[in-house]
């Protein structure tokens, strides 16, 4: 999968309500590896399938990689289960609307269930900048960019 290439607004896949992933198999796994390679490569944190033109859902994170080593996870048919009541405010970048931040508030906390690239289920608490990395990414699976909230203060 080393032929996957960004994907940028206005693309119409970007607004695409990804399909579920049925099938776990080894073109799934190079689907994610694929993706880990153009998420590190852009340089970014995140990235969701649509943003390489495969409108299923499925996404990558690394959250804290460029503070020291890497931690990939991949998330296959991601459900948000739990939200905390406090709100966090950040500064969010998209790797498909280049060189532009909106500030979001999201969920300052979150709990997701996901399959791994065997098709067994996971569960998993995420804060901080976590959190809004697993629900910036969360969202594209439904079409939704960062640039469609309100601009937090």
């Amino acid at each position: 999968m080393t032929d996957l290439q960004l994907r940028f607004v206005p693309d119409p896949v970007l607004r695409a309500v990804c399909a579920p992933v049925t099938v776990f198999d080894a073109k799934l796994a190079a689907l994610a590896k694929g993706m880990l390679d153009v998420m590190y490569a852009a340089p970014g944190r995140g990235l969701a399938a649509p943003q390489v033109g495969i409108a299923e859902r499925i996404f990558v994170m690394d959250a804290t990689w460029k503070e020291g080593t890497t931690d990939p996870h991949v998330f296959v048919n991601p459900e948000m289960v739990a939200c905390s009541d406090q709100v966090a405010v950040l500064s969010e970048g998209c790797l498909s609307i280049p060189d532009q931040t909106s500030r979001v508030a999201r969920p300052a906390q979150v709990t997701l269930r996901w399959h791994d690239l065997n098709g067994t289920p996971q569960a998993g608490t995420f804060i901080g900048f976590a959190a809004a990395c697993v629900q910036h990414e969360r969202d594209h699976l439904d079409g939704i960019l960062c640039t469609d909230y309100p601009e937090a203060p």
